[in-house]
């Protein structure tokens, strides 16, 4: 009986511990809890590596500021930025000119102004131009990937990083630790002893070590010298090119960016390569002065568990509520907060569009199971999904009005809200948001409506592990 009674007591222990440190997001505290409650023993043992706030230990807090110091010199009179709404080069900003006060405020990158930006909607048009820039690489090459396949298109970038680095290019890679987790030895061995620099962000060992399994670096960046750079949804392997016999062709939207905006991914890559590298990079030479004339204003948003906002959060809650008249959003994983939900629902009761595209084939069961979950609320207040269905839809592109357009690494979801480092593209030229706008009724026509009588009409069994998924969601 006493030993009924102590284990009683610790696991009361153990819901009231992680009720008092995730006090800030319920919906978390939540799905601890219901953790705890399916394996009482290993809960807390669970939480402790799993679920450790990322800024707990904040050794690297004055050097990244240095680094971001150092940059800010670098750029100054090279750098346009955007501080009027009548800069940005759209009319419809002038309406809302406190969402651009916001969007100027959410990351340490500011709007910047002279910018050229194509539309990357193919894995082959991506890979090609990303290959294509590297070729003509004169000084350095920074690459930074989630995922990096030792397959066909990742020995391509592999050939031509080493050629590169032969010509005496610096040619820098990281990548998730985690998500790169199958990159081989032999492969990795190859850049290295040919000149190329490669690091993991937080390796699996070491961040289970260090207790930071639940935190990725899910951002694509690819920077060369200084000028070009790109970036967007896609990760370098063959299922991009419809070579993942289950998934098939996946769709998904890259960018290619000229002019200010580079600064920022540069920076953003360097703060990275310091965090995984050990090194700091902020010489002049890696911030060359660009010769673009074009007036594209464009806005580089990472965020990530190491910021003081929840940047992604914060754009996509202040862009759902500026909406007027459309909101259209593409995402492969849709696990919204509620805050995110109730922006959604007050959107389409105000008589704005609201469509969300997902796939109709899950790479992830438990993640799409989750997805799923939370549709049918949405679904009541007036907000119309439809799965794609030409292959897997992996691109997270969010259109609202003729106001803006995002195109990133960040989902719709909570782990890319607080848990994953991401990087996003804010675009406010009216013509580019038309090229994303054009592309999604593209998709609209390989995609099948999800008509709300039917999905209700769903089996108990199936909401039953849908509800149980929706529980599990802020961790997934």
């Amino acid at each position: 009986m006493k030993i009924f009674v102590i284990i009683v007591c610790l696991f009361i222990l153990q819901i009231a511990a992680i009720l008092l440190l995730e006090f800030r997001r319920p919906e978390r505290a939540l799905a601890w809890v219901f953790v705890t409650f399916c394996c009482p023993p290993l809960g807390l043992l669970f939480y402790y590596f799993f679920g450790r706030d990322y800024w707990q230990n904040r050794k690297l807090d004055k050097r990244c500021l240095s680094l971001f110091r150092e940059i800010r010199s670098h750029v100054t009179g090279k750098i346009h930025i955007v501080k009027n709404a009548d800069d940005c080069g759209n009319p419809q900003i002038a309406e809302h000119k406190e969402l651009l006060y916001l969007l100027s405020r959410l990351s340490e990158s500011p709007v910047t102004g002279r910018n050229r930006c194509r539309v990357l909607s193919s894995g082959r048009e991506a890979f090609d131009d990303m290959l294509e820039a590297m070729e003509a690489a004169r000084e350095h090459i920074h690459m930074e990937f989630y995922i990096f396949r030792d397959d066909e298109i990742g020995k391509q970038f592999q050939e031509v990083m080493i050629r590169k680095a032969r010509q005496g290019v610096r040619v820098r890679l990281l990548c998730d630790g985690l998500g790169s987790h199958k990159l081989g030895r032999s492969f990795i061995r190859t850049l290295r002893i040919n000149g190329v620099e490669v690091h993991f962000f937080l390796p699996p060992l070491t961040s289970l070590l260090n207790r930071r399994f639940n935190y990725r670096n899910h951002r694509k960046i690819l920077v060369v010298d200084g000028l070009i750079g790109f970036t967007g949804g896609m990760n370098v392997g063959d299922d991009y090119l419809g070579k993942d016999p289950k998934m098939g062709e996946w769709r998904d939207t890259h960018l290619r960016l000229e002019g200010d905006a580079v600064y920022n991914l540069q920076y953003v890559f360097m703060k990275d390569w310091r965090l995984a590298a050990g090194e700091g990079m902020s010489h002049p030479r890696f911030f060359p002065a660009h010769h673009c004339t074009e007036q594209e204003s464009v806005l580089v948003v990472a965020s990530g568990p190491d910021g003081a906002l929840d940047a992604s959060q914060e754009m996509y809650f202040a862009a759902i509520v500026a909406a007027k008249r459309r909101i259209w959003i593409t995402s492969p994983y849709f696990i919204p907060d509620p805050a995110i939900c109730r922006a959604l629902k007050n959107a389409v009761l105000s008589g704005v569009d609201v469509r969300i595209i997902i796939p109709a084939k899950p790479d992830n069961w438990l993640v799409y199971s989750a997805t799923l979950s939370y549709l049918e609320n949405l679904q009541d207040a007036g907000v119309k999904f439809y799965r794609y269905n030409a292959g897997f839809m992996h691109a997270k592109v969010m259109i609202i009005d003729g106001l803006m357009a995002t195109v990133g690494s960040a989902n719709l979801d909570m782990r890319s809200f607080y848990s994953n480092f991401e990087l996003t593209a804010v675009l406010l030229r009216p013509e580019l948001i038309s090229v994303l706008a054009d592309g999604f009724e593209q998709d609209l026509r390989h995609s099948e409506f999800i008509d709300p009588v039917k999905f209700k009409g769903r089996g108990g069994y199936v909401k039953l592990i849908q509800s149980l998924c929706k529980l599990l969601s802020p961790l997934l």
